[in-house]
């Protein structure tokens, strides 16, 4: 059984597309119990079926019970408001395709959740599956939480994974863009040997426009960038950051190569030694862990673009740092916190403990980050982190083979703070420009040895 606190996850593997919904890192299964009654979803105890009906009203209505059974404010929600998410979400889908009603009106609803239902269905009869998708997807989003999904049932690729390459951009947060990013826009990772690697696009190229559309409106990200980095074709004007040169690309999806997460490491300085842990996946404490055998005098770890993963990973790497310390708290609607705990059987390092972190730093790496902080393991240096880290989320299998994703419980950090929505604060600001990528710079390395 696997907790998971992962508001993103790092797009190795899939186009830009997966910024606007961050696919699954890791699933906690529901407990048996978490089943509806009234025929709502399913505690996910294996992966989805490989094939499954059509997403259906039957499907609407379990996710509409599983959200009001087993999501963390469902007992006291107002179940009208997921209706009516729901059903504006229909409407405009079919709005946008033309294929609008003129008897489609959202019945009178009284708060009772089992009428309610029943009416809404009279009024949809046999449904839009395209629409139907669409209520499902926000009715999720109406509830402003970044842990809880919708995961909707999609074809294996026969030819492997598939995308532009560009997996990493300087204004995103968690699984969505920055509100608070300042120009420019620049791209941060590129895959190598993937389409755009071979457009020789690089990582500290500033994106002035994709498909048309600029970066910036004045100095406000453009949040509909997501919807046409969805795109499988992208025009990209580009800027690059060491001779200002512009010039337009025409970027197609090709196939991608695989690359599981790893841990690398290198020695800075003379005890120092920098490991970069790009997720919070299974064995990633382990893995680090072996990285520092020779028990450095400092680590600089760098989280940066770290999405988040498992909480007992996080629990795990920071018992190598200290022992009998609480990391954070999980919280129910009602009832005590409940702690979490350093791993006190991890040996300690006794090393100083520096860490990287920015805007993408997500989730359980938020979790990690508060718990360094807020207990004085160590020296947060980057920019604030991302604030998606609302609790984690628990698995729920529907009938069409999709899968959705309900936090139970709320985070807050060893203090009893909330983080989500807010971040964790650095001790020491160091951005990251996009000349210092084009460069080879590094702002917070650079701090971090002038600390040490």
């Amino acid at each position: 059984m696997i907790k998971s606190l992962c508001a993103a996850v790092l797009v190795t593997a899939c186009s830009m597309s997966a910024l606007a919904s961050a696919p699954i890192h890791q699933l906690k299964p529901a407990s048996p119990s978490a089943t509806a009654p009234g025929g709502g979803c399913t505690a996910i105890t294996a992966p989805p079926p490989a094939s499954a009906p059509p997403t259906s009203v039957n499907t609407l209505r379990q996710a509409y019970f599983c959200v009001l059974n087993n999501y963390y404010s469902g007992p006291v929600m107002d179940s009208k408001a997921l209706l009516r998410s729901a059903f504006a979400a229909y409407t405009q889908n079919l709005m946008r395709r033309g294929a609008d009603q003129a008897d489609l009106q959202l019945p009178a609803l009284t708060g009772n959740r089992d009428t309610d239902w029943a009416a809404f269905a009279k009024v949809l009869g046999a449904g839009d599956p395209a629409a139907l998708r669409a209520a499902i997807t926000g009715m999720v989003a109406g509830l402003h939480d970044n842990h809880a999904r919708w995961i909707k049932p999609t074809p294996p690729s026969e030819g492997g994974p598939v995308g532009t390459g560009i997996v990493g951009l300087s204004a995103q947060q968690g699984s969505q863009l920055d509100p608070a990013a300042r120009p420019p826009l620049f791209i941060t990772r590129v895959l190598p040997g993937s389409p755009a690697a071979k457009a020789d696009i690089k990582a500290g190229d500033i994106v002035v426009k994709v498909n048309g559309v600029p970066t910036f409106i004045g100095d406000t990200v453009n949040q509909g960038l997501l919807d046409v980095f969805a795109s499988s074709t992208l025009r990209l004007t580009l800027k690059r950051s060491t001779t200002g040169r512009t010039r337009t690309v025409e970027l197609k999806e090709g196939p991608l190569t695989r690359q599981p997460p790893a841990v690398t490491s290198k020695k800075l300085a003379d005890g120092v030694t920098y490991v970069q842990l790009p997720g919070f996946h299974g064995g990633a404490a382990d893995q680090v862990i072996a990285k520092l055998q020779d028990k450095p005098k400092a680590v600089v770890l760098d989280l940066r673009g770290n999405g988040g993963g498992s909480p007992r990973e996080v629990t795990r790497l920071l018992g190598a740092f200290a022992h009998d310390k609480i990391t954070s708290y999980f919280c129910p609607l009602k009832g005590d916190c409940v702690p979490n705990r350093t791993d006190d059987g991890v040996p300690l390092l006794g090393s100083r403990l520096i860490v990287l972190t920015d805007r993408a730093c997500a989730s359980a790496c938020e979790d990690f980050s508060a718990a360094v902080k807020d207990n004085g393991l160590g020296t947060l240096i980057g920019t604030r982190t991302a604030g998606g880290v609302s609790g984690p989320s628990e698995g729920y299998l529907l009938d069409d083979g999709s899968v959705l994703l309900l936090p139970r419980v709320r985070h807050l950090g060893p203090a009893r703070e909330i983080i989500d929505t807010i971040g964790v604060p650095v001790d020491h600001y160091a951005p990251m420009t996009a000349l210092d990528l084009a460069t080879g710079r590094d702002p917070g390395v650079a701090k971090a040895l002038t600390l040490l």
